[in-house]
């Protein structure tokens, strides 16, 4: 398969790359959108200790399945998918008890440390255990459905507050996530969201998704 290869800093090569060996719990998804995060920017620059080349990084993606394990469940071939960006193993402890961040064997996409390795959706194949994956409506471009990862968080976020009717909101960073917070802090009611950043494009971004106040502190108290 091609793929984006992370091979040093500030290096990214497209490149020929062995097709990912798919388990009897995984799927085989052929990637057709993938988002770039803020991590992988980050660790395109060698100084996080999390993106140890050579890698394939990328995990807010979608696609279509095109191959399975023995074991998998609940999918078929040309599935439509997208997927956790979190390997957890459904095994252990924490996982029986649903605490998949707490997985004892947690792996991350498109992350490598010294303690794993697991190559990512910037290419065109990748393989996840098939309890990560969820099935998207047809209705749902793949562009869309790459930003599901992130929209989850910051609905998360927003859920974790947790925010009520009425509520003032106060978001500091209008970043992706930040955005999605905001967007989630309108569908639960909040009565005014206020979004601070020194990015005026970001802030500009905020002011088209509603927020009510935004505030550069660079330029104003």
């Amino acid at each position: 398969m091609k793929a984006l290869i992370y091979t040093k800093p500030y290096c990214l090569e497209y490149s020929d790359f062995p097709d990912p060996v798919v388990g009897d719990d995984d799927v085989l998804i052929r990637v057709k959108a993938c988002g770039i995060c803020g991590s992988d920017v980050q660790g395109f620059t060698g100084k996080t200790g999390r993106r140890i080349p050579p890698l394939i990084m990328g995990h807010e993606a979608a696609g279509i399945i095109e191959n399975m394990g023995k074991n998998v469940k609940d999918f078929e071939r040309g599935d439509r998918v997208c997927f956790d960006s979190t390997v957890y193993c459904n095994r252990c402890e924490p996982c029986q008890k649903g605490y998949y961040n707490r997985c004892e064997n947690r792996q991350v996409l498109g992350v490598s440390t010294p303690d794993f390795k697991r190559h990512g959706a910037f290419a065109e194949y990748v393989a996840v255990p098939w309890w990560i994956a969820s099935k998207i409506p047809d209705h749902l471009s793949f562009t869309h459905a790459s930003l599901l990862e992130p929209a989850s968080i910051g609905m998360h976020a927003a859920n974790r507050a947790p925010i009520s009717a009425n509520d003032t909101v106060v978001i500091i960073g209008a970043g992706t996530i930040g955005l999605f917070i905001l967007q989630a802090s309108k569908l639960r009611g909040a009565g005014k969201v206020i979004v601070s950043d020194i990015n005026e494009f970001r802030l500009d971004a905020a002011k088209k998704l509603d927020a009510d106040v935004v505030v550069n502190p660079v330029k104003s108290d």
